[in-house]
């Protein structure tokens, strides 16, 4: 398994539309295109309380590409982007990271 760690750095006050945008929109087109979350956090406690942390999980590689290329060029989601940025964008900057368990961790 590969995990995909993201953070969305949202800009100051925008935070709320991109979990809106997550919530009303952008799972159920993944959902469509078999892409699978691990999870989402807001930041608590840390350096920006601006944050959207999530994590995917994909069985390899090559199913990470083929899902996400479908999903960035969905129909519905270039919609969805566009009418949620129509009053400025929501992110500052996206970092991610794929992942592999070590050999002693409880996730797989």
């Amino acid at each position: 398994m590969i995990y995909e760690l993201r953070i969305y750095r949202t800009l100051p006050g925008r935070l709320p539309n991109l979990l809106k945008r997550f919530q009303d929109h952008t799972l159920r087109i993944w959902e469509r295109h078999g892409i699978r979350q691990a999870g989402f956090w807001t930041t608590l406690v840390g350096e920006s309380a601006s944050d959207l942390t999530y994590m995917l999980v994909w069985e390899s590689l090559a199913e990470r590409d083929a899902k996400w290329a479908g999903f960035a060029t969905d129909p519905e989601w270039l919609k969805a982007r566009a009418e949620s940025e129509a009053d400025g964008p929501i992110n500052a900057n996206v970092s991610n990271q794929l992942l592999v368990p070590t050999a002693f961790s409880s996730v797989k």
